[in-house]
């Protein structure tokens, strides 16, 4: 059994060029012993290293601290905005008592400039990466004259504190990097509000691009609650002081949170015993956490389509905008308040707090004295406890337009109370007794019909224990069809009803006795799936739940075995992208959704299910299409679970399909989240250009779709790789942006692949910056068959390599 790894979500913006290969450590450094360029000082537990480093497309010199067994990631530097041009930097104590950093001419590039003085001063590098400099005089060891913690830079670190000090008017806050090359300060800033109740807000210069939901006694509304809890986190509010601030529980876990250029505000950890970095959450990585995505007085599911709804008794201010999914104009009332005796509240659950724009706090109330404070007032649209450890207590009351309310994770929830008319709550209650009375007859109507299926089921399970086939249907947990049935439903298996082939069978439609339309993947003898990859295939699917994955109905294990699908009446994506005629069907903002679609449940694989799951076979003939060309990932076979804290698995046995393989585990049988993102860059080029990769031939070079890409990159072409029939629909600006991502996630080296929450991020926000990219791995393929164009064949079956190379 293989040994199977955790996910690595978080995808490394930032790399250095560390020249410490003749470096010596230090312990302090004094007005005597400074540090010069290529020596680096070591905290005490060997967990942070202080030196000079260049980051990577760049020969300017910085001062900086980073974690000594990952030299890439670094958490503080201190002339961010001054660079030292060369390879010459020292860093001493001044005559002053301030750290001071000299270039090559003995210039002040920067200083620690603290106004105490010191008789005896030095610096360390404290274990937890706080640089301090203090009096050795002082009898108090954990009294600074200055420390680095106190300026923060694009990282918040444990037992930082984040926000206010209110003595001498510093606001200590997260500043982006300019971009992976510069770490000048750049357009994103991660701060705490403290107007009413505090929140997290992320902003990119003035404009207000997400904010965390205000602090409800437990933790910030908006931001997911980590299930296995290695840090604490505690608000400090005080007459000096107001500030968030957490502590490691776990001291074998190190974590971070971080505000890349990208504007992505993420909490990762690394164990002592690995060296990559696993996400935990990040924000502003879908759509629903673009700030009021959805306008006033509505709210955003990220799992609905589409995203955006009004709240119960609203209705779209432009039902126009709406319908081309412009939401920033919000909902209006459809009966507006008049402050009459009859009004009442909608419990809203399960929701991101709205913004804290007019509003008004009580931290004394309780919840029935904040609903009568409410209905007193005629301004007020709503109400909830500000407060819910506890029980809950406080009165947060919202007046006017209530904006960015999004669904939240069901482990963060909290419920508001919305305003609401009397003929409104007359319509809601007439609705609701209706909707009982059905669940009622419907309850009544199907109990004994449930009563005798169960006995059907129990017969049959016990029938077919006694033909033997227990061990193959222990654990699946799925709906069984007799063969029987499956075979009426597909007409005896007729070639009339083979609507596809693939590597482990052939797939046939079927209609059901009850009129439903079904899919049935009939496993042959010598497919190469055993029952293993059966099993597999049908445990991941019975347990994901996501409208861009197929859903499986059941299977039957009665002399063979079969897996009953949903039927997808438009067949699969490559029936459409790789036809002449059919691809004209495929306009670019339908070919956009469907890579947004892909995108969000590969997101839902590798992140958000039950289960963590690498896929291995995505490609465009498994992904499949609804009756409103809505896409759905399937194929399910040789998916992998990862668990644990590992990043990534190695097999000997390599499954999968040349040309969307990534390199790594073509070549070594490494897989891991990354890989999966290699194959839908491919997936996404393919979409673009509407031609296969491996297939692709070009009578100027032998590159595959990969590396023409790259060329057409390089050479400022990039819009000649569009799929000619896309040019009158084309959003030429997207297509720009879907390209460059592509070759984003085909990048030679795992590392510098982004997650599918980066993906999804920068395919959906146009104003995102996106960093260059690198050589594609498998930039150059000869023609196998010798040929004079230097064509490919391709093998569109699955692959199994049995000794890895």
């Amino acid at each position: 059994m293989e040994s199977l790894p955790s996910i690595t979500f978080f995808y490394t913006l930032i790399s250095f060029s560390i020249f410490l290969e003749s470096s010596t450590a230090a312990d302090t450094i004094t007005p005597t012993r400074p540090l010069n360029d290529g020596e680096t000082l070591v905290s005490s537990g060997q967990t942070f290293e202080l030196g000079f480093f260049s980051p990577d497309d760049s020969k300017s010199r910085y001062l900086g601290i980073w974690y000594k067994n990952s030299p890439n990631t670094s958490v503080w530097v201190a002339n961010r905005e001054n660079p030292i041009e060369g390879s010459y930097g020292v860093l001493s104590i001044g005559n002053d008592g301030n750290l001071v950093l000299l270039n090559k001419t003995k210039g002040i590039i920067w200083s620690s400039s603290s106004s105490r003085g010191a008789e005896n001063p030095t610096a360390q590098l404290l274990e937890t990466g706080n640089l301090v400099l203090r009096d050795e005089s002082d009898v108090d060891p954990e009294s600074y004259t200055w420390q680095s913690f106190d300026f923060p830079c694009n990282t918040l670190l444990a037992g930082m504190k984040f926000g206010w000090n209110f003595k001498d008017g510093q606001n200590r806050y997260l500043t982006s990097w300019r971009n992976a090359s510069d770490p000048a300060p750049g357009d994103f800033t991660w701060r705490i509000d403290i107007v009413g109740l505090p929140q997290m807000v992320l902003r990119k210069g003035s404009e207000k691009k997400f904010r965390s939901g205000p602090w409800n006694g437990l933790s910030f509304n908006g931001l997911p609650l980590i299930k296995k809890t290695f840090f604490k986190s505690s608000l400090v509010d005080n007459a000096d002081e107001f500030y968030y601030l957490y502590e490691l529980d776990d001291k074998s876990i190190i974590t971070r949170l971080t505000l890349d250029e990208l504007g992505i505000y993420q909490r990762l950890v690394l164990s002592k015993t690995s060296k990559k970095w696993d996400i935990v959450y990040a924000v502003q990585d879908d759509l629903c956490d673009d700030y009021g995505r959805c306008g006033a007085n509505s709210i955003c599911r990220i799992n609905d389509r589409p995203i955006c709804e009004c709240l119960e008794g609203f209705v779209p201010k432009s039902q126009e905008e709406w319908e081309f999914q412009n939401w920033t104009s919000g909902c209006i009332r459809r009966t507006q308040l008049d402050c009459q005796k009859g009004e009442g509240f909608m419990e809203l659950e399960g929701v991101k707090l709205p913004d804290l724009l007019e509003f008004w706090v009580s931290k004394s109330m309780t919840l029935k004295e904040c609903e009568e404070e409410c209905l007193r007032n005629c301004s007020c649209t709503a109400y909830t406890n500000s407060n819910i450890s506890e029980g809950g207590s406080g009165c947060l009351i919202w007046f006017r337009d209530l904006i960015d309310i999004r669904e939240v994770h069901e482990d963060n929830k909290q419920n508001i109370y919305i305003r609401m008319p009397a003929s409104e709550l007359e319509l809601m209650n007439g609705s609701r007794q209706s909707k009982k009375r059905l669940v009622v007859v419907v309850v009544s109507s199907t109990a004994s019909g449930v009563f005798i299926l169960g006995l059907v089921l129990w017969f049959i399970v016990r029938k077919r224990k006694k033909r033997g086939s227990k061990t193959e249907k222990e654990d699946l947990e799925l709906q069984l069809f007799d063969l029987a049935t499956i075979s009426s439903a597909t007409n005896n298996f007729s070639d009339s009803n083979l609507i596809g082939k693939g590597g482990f069978g052939p797939v046939y439609k079927g209609t059901l006795a009850t009129g439903q339309e079904i899919a049935v993947k009939r496993l042959s003898n010598n497919s190469g799936q055993g029952f293993q990859e059966f099993k597999n295939e049908v445990i991941l699917i019975a347990k994901l739940q996501h409208r861009n994955l197929v859903r499986l109905l059941g299977c039957c294990v009665e002399e063979e075995r079969m897996l009953v699908y949903e039927y997808m009446p438009n067949k699969s994506l490559d029936c459409f992208i790789f036809d002449q005629e059919r691809s004209m069907l495929l306009n670019w903002p339908k070919r956009f959704d469907i890579v947004m679609g892909v995108a969000r449940g590969l997101l839902y694989l590798h992140q958000d299910s039950i289960l963590r799951i690498i896929h291995r076979d995505l490609k465009t003939s498994n992904i499949l299409l609804d009756s409103e060309l809505n896409p759905k990932i399937s194929d399910f076979g040789i998916a992998r679970v990862f668990g644990g804290q590992q990043t990534e698995a190695k097999t000997k046995l390599v499954i999968g399909t040349y040309g969307y393989m990534s390199p790594e585990y073509a070549i070594d049988g490494k897989f891991s989240v990354k890989s999966d993102v290699f194959s839908f860059g491919v997936l996404l080029l393919e979409i673009v250009s509407g031609k296969k990769n491996r297939r692709f031939c070009h009578p100027d070079h032998l590159h595959n779709l990969l590396g023409h890409a790259w060329l057409l990159w390089n050479e400022g072409k990039t819009l000649e790789l569009m799929d000619a029939c896309l040019k009158d629909s084309c959003v030429e600006s997207q297509v720009l942006r879907c390209i460059q991502v592509g070759l984003l996630c085909v990048q030679k080296l795992p590392v510098d692949r982004p997650t599918m929450s980066s993906i999804i991020f920068m395919l959906g926000n146009e104003e995102a910056t996106l960093p260059q990219p690198k050589q594609p791995g498998f930039f150059i393929e000869r023609s196998s068959e010798g040929d004079d164009k230097g064509c490919y064949t391709e093998n569109t079956v699955t692959l199994t390599i049995p000794e890895a190379r």
